[in-house]
């Protein structure tokens, strides 16, 4: 059995065209491996909690020495960290927000990205201290973007902040930079023909990488561990 943590982090419901995409790709996933498991966890709805003096204190707190403020600090944090464990495949539905990610997004990073649960800690590394402590996941990340261009080599390629934040921060939930598959919707501020071309050929996308990523499931099912 596979296990998919999908995740939306766009605040608009029906008018979402992220959430449209996500969910394509999680229904056409169902009609081929309908027993798998699906997590959904709604970053908009329920909101992380933004970091916090206290939180990097109990952070930084060995477990068996956290009181039980502590514990209640990490507890968002600690359930979200067990879905991405769980996790053999991520799929993300976000919008690009002034070039970004959306807050709801961004506090998601920070709750999951945690010293001892996520990755390691070690000077005897000398400058490269940090070391993930989880591989062998994929993730697929359904976006829509006002503008349009921001492939690289396009002409906004450089105002590109959302792409290049998700790949560097993916180390760290287990995924490799030629594990993420990015399928996007463009032009939907100038709303012309552009734009709904870019919603049909993203949506077909969606469906095809379902199909190829469910052809390749059987050898990463159990590879989405923590390996420490």
């Amino acid at each position: 059995m596979t296990t998919i943590l999908h995740l939306d982090a766009s605040p608009r419901t029906d008018r979402s065209i992220s959430r449209r995409l996500s969910r394509r790709f999680v229904d056409e996933w169902r009609t081929h491996r309908s027993t798998d498991r699906i997590i959904h966890r709604d970053l908009a709805i329920d909101p992380p909690p933004h970091v916090t003096q206290a939180w990097i204190a109990a952070c930084f707190t060995p477990n068996e020495k956290r009181d039980a403020a502590m514990r209640r600090d990490l507890s968002w944090s600690d359930a979200a960290i067990s879905e991405l464990e769980a996790a053999d495949l991520i799929v993300l539905g976000t919008p690009m927000y002034n070039y970004g990610m959306p807050s709801a997004l961004k506090a998601w990073f920070d709750q999951v990205i945690r010293v001892g649960r996520t990755f390691s800690f070690d000077l005897a590394r000398g400058d490269w201290p940090l070391e993930p402590m989880m591989s062998g996941k994929r993730l697929v990340v359904l976006s829509s973007r006002g503008e349009f261009g921001f492939e690289p080599g396009g002409p906004r390629a450089r105002f590109n902040q959302l792409d290049p934040h998700i790949a560097t921060c993916g180390r760290y939930l287990g995924v490799a930079p030629n594990a993420i598959h990015t399928i996007a919707v463009e032009y939907q501020e100038f709303g012309d023909d552009r734009h709904a071309r870019s919603v049909e050929r993203a949506e077909s996308e969606a469906v095809r990488m379902a199909g190829v990523l469910v052809a390749e499931a059987a050898p990463y099912a159990v590879a989405g561990r923590a390996s420490a």
